[in-house]
């Protein structure tokens, strides 16, 4: 009764209600040869003990990227987490909560999420953020889709070195919105523009982990008509590039899990999205703002929600109506427990551990480095191709690094490596140590 609470005198009432004499009779319009015959072939249920057992075997099975020495990346990133972090997040206050529309009810939740957007408005160097998104890759798919409502065309340009999931997602939905997609090499991106573009995206670092600065484009963007928006998955860099506000991006859009979120198995993560402030009324997703009231006290409310679908549908700007909240908590509190100066202390070690990496690394016979200026994240070829290589280094406990053609198939002998702060020179002697022994 605790999860079947309805009786059959209950639901023969409803059924009356509806005007039908059985269940069976609601899945009329489903083909019979369509329906069930029999129960589903899946196992009988198991008591807590015995479930626990199961799953703690199955766990088992994976090496977890904090067990061994790990050097993956491609988009999702390793980084030590504070522990007041997963302590703050999941008081009841926070954890409990969900869609703040009744703001003399959520102004807890309402302030904590227009810190954040302050946060994120200041690292990337831009005039207003919202609450959040779902992800990176949507992020950019909306960013997309923004872009044509601002300059009434219907075009995007990505340019190469943008994360080919990324890249896939904007497809998806320029392939059920109505927009095309073209894509073009880097170098050559600049001179596709023409004046049917909407947009042009490009990423920073770049998926390869290529730095880049985007100030020229960003003029040839404005030349043509067409908005810049620069993508950024690996949130840390901006404790230590140029911001790609900086270089004149209209719409900034990143993956927000490097700060306060955990791997997970690539989820939830959640979406970060800036923008200048002409263009604020054609941003998706939700927005805190500030205000004063009838006492003169400050508070906070959503702001411009007539753009979101749970007021005007058929006019909101996308189909996003809620946020990664307690996703975008983590991050906002990670990022206060930093603050400027650790932030920035952060993306130097991050650096400096890549560098080092890439130093011992390209030294290993056959070994070229492909991305001569990189944050920390880089790619090299190998004599030989990655992917086997990369399952042999596995079953000897180390994590070497994403072979690009699990995203790319023709960059058979291409791997890409990344380091951060928890990288330590013992992981760095090891890897260096079984590649140069798995290449001769």
């Amino acid at each position: 009764m605790r999860y079947l609470p309805l009786t059959e005198e209950d639901r023969r009432a409803m059924l009356g209600v509806i005007g039908v004499k059985s269940v069976d009779d609601l899945f009329g319009d489903v083909p019979a040869a369509l329906r069930l015959k029999a129960p589903l072939d899946l196992p009988k249920g198991m008591g807590e003990i015995e479930i626990e057992r199961e799953l703690a075997a199955l766990a088992a099975k994976n090496m977890a990227a904090d067990s061994v020495p790990s050097f993956l990346g491609a988009g999702a990133y390793r980084h030590h987490v504070p522990a007041a972090v997963d302590y703050l997040v999941q008081r009841g206050e926070f954890l409990t909560s969900y869609t703040p529309y009744q703001p003399e009810i959520a102004q807890g939740t309402l302030q904590a999420l227009f810190e954040f957007q302050t946060q994120v408005a200041l690292i990337t160097d831009m005039e207003v953020a919202n609450a959040s998104m779902y992800d990176g890759a949507t992020a950019a798919a909306e960013a997309v889709m923004m872009a044509n409502r601002v300059t009434r065309r219907a075009k995007a340009l990505l340019a190469g070195d943008v994360h080919p999931q990324y890249r896939a997602v904007i497809e998806t939905y320029g392939r059920f919105n109505g927009f095309a997609t073209t894509l073009a090499p880097l170098d050559a991106v600049g001179a596709a523009i023409d004046n049917t573009t909407s947009c042009v995206v490009v990423q920073n670092p770049g998926f390869f982990g290529d730095v880049r600065d985007y100030a020229a484009l960003a003029d040839a963007c404005h030349k043509a008509g067409a908005l810049l928006v620069v993508a950024v998955a690996e949130i840390v860099s901006l404790g230590l590039i140029k911001p790609p506000g900086a270089m004149g991006a209209d719409i900034v859009v990143a993956e927000g899990q490097s700060l306060g979120n955990a791997l997970e198995y690539g989820g939830p993560y959640l979406g970060l999205f800036a923008t200048r402030e002409k263009f604020m009324r054609q941003m998706p997703g939700r927005l805190t703002g500030q205000t004063v009231d009838a006492d003169g006290r400050r508070g906070f409310v959503l702001t411009l929600s007539a753009r979101e679908q749970h007021i005007r549908r058929e006019k909101a700007t996308s189909n996003i109506c809620t946020n990664s909240g307690l996703c975008a908590l983590a991050f906002s509190i990670h990022l206060a427990l930093l603050g400027e100066v650790g932030f920035t202390r952060l993306a130097e070690l991050n650096h400096a551990k890549a560098v080092q990496l890439a130093e011992r690394l390209e030294k290993l016979p056959g070994v070229s480095l492909m991305t001569p200026s990189f944050f920390n994240e880089f790619t090299l070829r190998l004599p030989c191709p990655a992917a086997p290589l990369i399952d042999a280094l596995a079953s000897r406990g180390i994590l070497a690094g994403v072979p690009v053609s699990r995203l790319l198939p023709e960059r058979v002998n291409d791997l890409l490596v990344t380091a951060t702060e928890l990288t330590t020179d013992a992981d760095i002697t090891a890897l260096a140590a079984a590649l140069r022994e798995a290449l001769t």
